[in-house]
């Protein structure tokens, strides 16, 4: 089977496990395997020497799943972790999550493809009822420009839904490749008929040219700020004509962290808000890691938008992810054997 045409066949893993070795419900003190079945590029980003190591000094093994052969003859496993995409993988992976309750499988593959398409992503955002005592969180107005409709079409479509200019174009689909990534800004609506459907446009808010990634793992969040789009005026927006690509900004090398930047743009959002965003957000997504790109209102101390879901994110990015990401699988296990102990 070929998914994605990016895997690893039957390659050598860095601690080999014997099946004899590993239990499928092991307790503190026994080995836990990790099944992972990740694309080669996730696979170096995430699977890095310092991660292995202090994993396996925690009793974590890291074990290549060969997507060839059938998962039910592979393992033990006590996790399997995954990002591959496909239909066929899905269906695999769905099988056996329904068939050995016992292992944990992150994340359940429907919930994982619910964030594969941006306007299924930030409905949940949408629906979320979040007190205000700590910031308002919502969604930029948007509007979508599904695959049947014809591109000369959609200055008109912007027209009728009161979308106000400039607006930032993403692609409808989130499947993995550089092309689901890309983005634009739209100046002018008489441009957008240049875009290809199907996509999401977004009015652009302003910013102040940062960004808040913030990475749930299970329980933990960590906020980095990266660099986005600068704001625009109103008179640079009279200006100027067109459809711009950019670059992938929040995921852009540079960190903000540690730049010399005004306090009101670069102070996190509460934190009391994120652990309430979290935690609705895992519940009504079903999911135990994934990111949230959001951004402040520019001038508002307390306005934020939530302008993208992304699940399994590059955590090698995220400092210190080693030890969050092992005190997580750690806890994973730990809680399923208390659940046994105790039914």
């Amino acid at each position: 089977m070929r998914l994605n045409g990016e895997f690893s066949s039957g390659e050598e893993e860095e601690e080999v496990m014997e099946k004899s070795e590993v239990g499928t419900t092991p307790f503190l003190g026994q080995k836990i395997v990790v099944g992972y079945a990740l694309t080669a590029k996730k696979k170096k980003s995430f699977l890095q020497p310092n991660f292995i190591s202090l994993a396996r000094s925690k009793g974590i093994y890291f074990v290549s799943i060969d997507v060839n052969k059938p998962l039910p003859e592979q393992g033990p496993f006590d996790i399997v972790l995954h990002k591959l995409s496909g239909e066929e993988w899905r269906d695999m992976i769905e099988d056996f999550r329904q068939k050995h309750p016992d292992v944990i499988v992150l994340d359940p593959p429907d919930a994982i493809q619910h964030l594969h398409n941006r306007q299924s992503m930030l409905q949940d955002v949408v629906d979320l009822n979040l007190s205000e005592t700590y910031g308002k969180v919502g969604i930029p107005s948007q509007l979508v420009i599904t695959k049947d409709k014809d591109s000369s079409t959609i200055p008109y479509e912007v027209t009728k839904a009161g979308l106000k200019l400039p607006l930032v174009a993403k692609p409808l689909v989130v499947d993995g490749t550089a092309k689901s990534h890309e983005l634009y800004l739209a100046y002018d609506e008489f441009s957008l008929s240049e875009l290809e459907p199907p996509l999401v446009l977004q009015e652009f808010v302003n910013h102040g040219g940062l960004l808040f990634k913030i990475y749930i793992v299970g329980e933990s969040i960590k906020v980095v700020r990266r660099f986005s789009l600068p704001n625009i005026s109103k008179r640079e927006l009279s200006k100027v004509a067109g459809v711009y690509r950019f670059p992938r900004v929040s995921c852009a090398a540079a960190s903000a962290d540690d730049a010399d930047l005004d306090p009101s743009i670069a102070e996190h959002p509460p934190r009391s808000l994120l652990e309430k965003l979290a935690k609705e957000l895992r519940h009504r997504l079903g999911l135990r890691m994934f990111n949230v790109d959001m951004i402040r209102e520019y001038g508002t101390k307390d306005v934020f938008y939530v302008i993208d879901i992304n699940y399994f994110p590059g955590f090698g990015k995220m400092p210190n992810y080693e030890p969050v990401f092992t005190d997580f699988l750690l806890n994973l296990v730990q809680n399923k054997c208390k659940k046994k102990l105790t039914a």
